[in-house]
């Protein structure tokens, strides 16, 4: 089942699911977790498939890890690559992808992990039901202004929520994923946010660490599975300690649970 965009004619009308990635067990699906691609602020072209591409390794590395639990990854096709303003079109289908999910597998818990425009889409669908955690990484997010509403936390409540951003981004400002992990914190305390050391919007400088970091945050947050002590210590930690932690080098290599 495909959800439709209402997009202008060359371009793409439907959002998908993408393709299930599934590791080598042979358990029924347990939990799902949703990728959302980065896009941009305004465009009604299609969804970019370098996006999607970029996320492919996670969800293979994610689908592995988690094969005993059932654990299915998707990345999300959008309709249209552009959030463009008040139709929020990546958040709607974003919202679409966690509901049919829903109609697929019922009751399994999803975790919605997002990389720049496609973090702002899943911070904002995090208030569907189904969903246990949000992954933010590089959020893109709007400057503040005075005369909008600001980004919204509430739908946050009851999740587990974590941020990681390089410090040297200079596509999405890092310091406005921190302020809203400070709002996001008081709303829920179950917030906390990892810094990479002068990695840019890609995050491909410590590549191998941030992926290790995603794994332990989502198949924790949809399985119970132990987390790392140092995402332990960043839930835990009061502002801005929890909200500054820097991601170590070798990370998923030197850090057991």
């Amino acid at each position: 089942m495909a959800h439709h965009a209402l997009v202008g004619p060359g371009t793409a009308r439907e959002a998908r699911l993408g393709r299930a990635v599934r590791g080598s067990g042979t358990a029924a699906v347990g939990g799902v977790v949703l990728l959302l691609p980065d896009g941009c602020a305004e465009s009604p072209r299609r969804a970019s498939p370098l996006h999607r591409a970029a996320l492919a390794p996670l969800a293979r590395r994610l689908a592995r890890a988690g094969r005993d639990d059932g654990l299915a990854a998707h990345v999300v096709r959008y309709g249209c690559r552009g959030w463009n303003g008040a139709d929020e079109r990546l958040a709607v289908d974003a919202r679409w992808a966690v509901a049919e999910v829903v109609r697929r597998h019922g009751d399994v818990p999803v975790c919605l992990v997002g990389h720049g425009m496609g973090g702002r889409a899943a911070l904002r669908a995090a208030g569907h039901a189904a969903v246990a955690s949000v992954l933010a990484l590089a959020p893109w997010l709007p400057e503040d202004d005075v005369a909008a509403e600001p980004e919204p936390v509430r739908q946050l409540v009851g999740r587990q929520v974590m941020f990681v951003h390089g410090t040297n981004d200079a596509a999405a400002h890092p310091d406005l994923s921190y302020r809203l992990a400070v709002r996001a914190k008081k709303a829920n305390r179950d917030t906390c946010r990892f810094e990479v050391h002068s990695d840019g919007h890609a995050l491909r400088q410590h590549h191998g660490e941030v992926l290790a970091l995603a794994e332990d945050f989502v198949l924790g947050s949809l399985f119970g599975r132990p987390h790392s002590r140092p995402v332990v210590d960043a839930f835990a930690a009061p502002p801005p300690l929890g909200l500054r932690m820097p991601l170590a080098a070798g990370f998923g290599r030197s850090l057991r649970h």
